[in-house]
């Protein structure tokens, strides 16, 4: 009885103290928003047709499906094109900040809205990397994935280092103001559901509280249990990212088991015969050839897939099942033309990867980064010592007298 509740308080002190996978929740920020821009940019000169007033899913329709299911999204808010520009410019922006972890909890938000603006647009046109990157976008929100690898905590060691606090920052409090000044002015007009506007208000009004309780009174005990409640808050949402990850495993794989095509092993085979599937027909038609190579991946995908989660009990099964999982979406991006899929499943994976390998993984970017700075660097320093040597070789330079006019 006594380890139990030692185990227990152990435990509880481990959640309540600090937020637990820093790293990982980085690498899911990357990923994910690097995922979303990627897209957008992809899809850029399509964005009318997708999204947009050009689309087949017309406004009205939008409208009266949305009515139903109080789905948020911006583009209800007017049928016009230049508000249809502001939005996806905003969903471009806002991806690009959060990818660098530039005012990380002010973009979290901004990411959000626009993921959901622009899928919940048109519903019609999204596949399961776009589930995967709206369920993610939401939970990102509640964690703190900007605490390494980002813009955000770069200011915070060198305000450290200066002997700065942390709290005299100015910008962020200046997005959350006008962040809030906008929320004020869609709650009078009524432009949102009372759900989201709670959602919206609890997020900001919470943010709120714990930046003027860290100027105040860091210190304070009222400071002491906003820390509490923020790790709470950002161990609970890494814990869904986890569960999400899992059971869209779980379900995927029990599916499988019960279809005849994976039962006797040919499920693979059919995808690489379909013209839209195939952005590479020479490869799929080679792979395809390979009957036992068709029967070994389709077992393995579904042994994988059901596995995944009881994998998580031992931390070797574990990295091995990452590791085939991660080349799986890297195949499927490859042969299948699903990258963006593929990209967002391997963002939810990377939940998982081992602290270790991650700060190798650093390290390594980390030398590649100052690598290519010096060099950089010592190329423009090259070309200033010949533009200097070029002058002294041509000698003092004459002014000519000015005739006057």
């Amino acid at each position: 009885m006594r380890t139990a509740l030692a185990g227990f308080a152990r435990g509880v002190h481990l959640v309540t103290s600090r937020s637990l996978g820093p790293y990982q929740t980085a690498v899911v920020r990357i990923g994910l928003a690097g995922t979303w821009l990627l897209f957008l940019l992809r899809e850029f000169p399509h964005r009318h047709l997708l999204y947009g007033p050009e689309g087949p899913w017309g406004w009205s329709m939008a409208r009266r499906l949305i009515a139903g299911n109080d789905a948020f999204t911006l583009l209800m808010w007017s049928d016009g094109r230049l508000w249809f520009e502001a939005v996806y410019a905003l969903a471009v922006v806002a991806s690009a900040l959060l990818l660098v972890g530039w005012r990380t909890r002010t973009m979290s938000v901004l990411f959000m809205v626009g993921v959901l603006s622009l899928q919940n647009r048109n519903i019609f046109v999204g596949d399961g990397g776009d589930n995967v990157v709206h369920l993610l976008a939401m939970y990102l929100v509640l964690t703190r994935c900007g605490q390494v690898w980002s813009l955000d905590a770069r200011r915070a060691a060198r305000a450290g280092a200066a002997g700065r606090e942390p709290w005299a920052d100015r910008a962020g409090p200046v997005l959350w103001a006008g962040s809030a000044a906008a929320l004020a002015a869609v709650t009078v007009l009524g432009a949102a559901g009372w759900g989201w506007l709670l959602f919206f208000w609890v997020v900001l009004i919470g943010q709120a509280v714990w930046w003027w309780l860290g100027r105040r009174a860091p210190d304070g005990q009222a400071y002491l249990l906003s820390d509490v409640v923020a790790h709470l808050v950002h161990n609970g949402a890494l814990l869904l990212i986890m569960v999400e990850t899992c059971l869209i495993y779980a379900t995927a794989g029990w599916y499988k088991i019960q279809g005849s095509r994976w039962q006797d092993g040919t499920a693979v085979y059919y995808p690489l015969q379909l013209e839209s599937f195939s952005p590479w027909p020479g490869l799929s038609q080679m792979l395809a050839g390979h009957g036992l190579l068709m029967l070994v991946v389709t077992y393995g995908t579904v042994l994988t897939q059901v596995a995944f989660p009881f994998a998580l009990l031992d931390r070797r099964a574990k990295n091995a099942l990452l590791v085939l999982m991660m080349a799986e979406h890297l195949a499927i991006a490859v042969l299948l033309g699903l990258p963006f899929f593929s990209l967002a499943m391997i963002a939810a994976d990377s939940v998982f990867l081992p602290t270790l390998f991650l700060l190798w993984v650093g390290r390594r970017c980390g030398g590649v980064r100052d690598a290519v700075v010096r060099r950089a660097r010592a190329a423009l320093g090259r070309g200033a010592q010949g533009g200097r040597e070029g002058e002294a070789a041509a000698g003092p330079t004459r002014k000519l007298p000015v005739r006057p006019s």
